[in-house]
This record gives C-alpha cells, sequence and structure tokens, in this order.
C-alpha cells in the first residue's frame, strides 16, 4: 500500500500569494516527522481545493511553479535526493485537455485524476497524454 498525501491551498489563499506558505505549513505540519526513509514510501499530489469538482483547474505554468516549490521544500527537509525521488501529482481537474501541458512540466511527476476517470473516453484520453 502507497498511501497518497494531498496538500492544495482554497481560492482565497491562492488569491492573497499565500499558496506558497499554506503548502509548506500543510508538508511540514503533518510529514517533517517522518525519517527520509519513510518519506520515501509515500507519494504526494498537490491538488488545488479550489479545482477539485469546479472544472477550474490551474494552469501548466502554476502547477509546475508550486511542484517546484515542494520540491524545494523537501530538499530542504530531506536533501536533494530525496526531493528528486518523490513523486508529485497534480490533482486538480486533471482532464484530457490539459493533462498534455501538465504533464509536460519536469516537476510534475503524472496524475491524481478524480471525475474525469468514470468516463472511459476522459480517461483514455488522460493515459494517452502521459
Amino acid at each position: 500500500l502507497t498511501p497518497i498525501f494531498c496538500i492544495g491551498e482554497v481560492l482565497e489563499e491562492r488569491k492573497a500569494g499565500e499558496h506558497f506558505n499554506v503548502v509548506k505549513a500543510q508538508i511540514e505540519g503533518s510529514l517533517f516527522s517522518l525519517s527520509a526513509e519513510d518519506f520515501g514510501k509515500i507519494i504526494l499530489a498537490y491538488e488545488p481545493v479550489w479545482a477539485i469538482g469546479t472544472g477550474e483547474t490551474a494552469t501548466p505554468e502554476q502547477a509546475e511553479e508550486i511542484h517546484a516549490y515542494i520540491r524545494g521544500v523537501l530538499a530542504e527537509k530531506y536533501g536533494q535526493e530525496v526531493a528528486d525521488n518523490c513523486s508529485i501529482l497534480y490533482g486538480g481537474s486533471c482532464k484530457p485537455s490539459n493533462a498534455k501541458e501538465l504533464f509536460a512540466n519536469p516537476n510534475v511527476d503524472g496524475g491524481l485524476i478524480g471525475g474525469a476517470s468514470l468516463k472511459v473516453e476522459d480517461f483514455m484520453g488522460i493515459v494517452r497524454a502521459w
């Protein structure tokens, strides 16, 4: 069993420019008690709360920016090797129309697919984008 730990901000926090602080606090408060070895056994997913079930999604640039930031937070605590080896998924309304652009980012390691997984055509479109 591999746990997937979701982190993300609400729309008000993003608009206020607090999304980096919010995500860092979530990681530090929930995961920094783990050893580097145990941390290597989990997957992170950035899932902006404002995108869940709304059809809204982060732009590929926003996704890359926050994923790179998350990786940097991990590197500060656990070192670059652990940060580089951690899978960080994007989970905010990933769909066939945006999957290819999201997955093209070097710090986005895949998708946490929600509603789109309920429709075979949509899910397969995302899989093909990978």
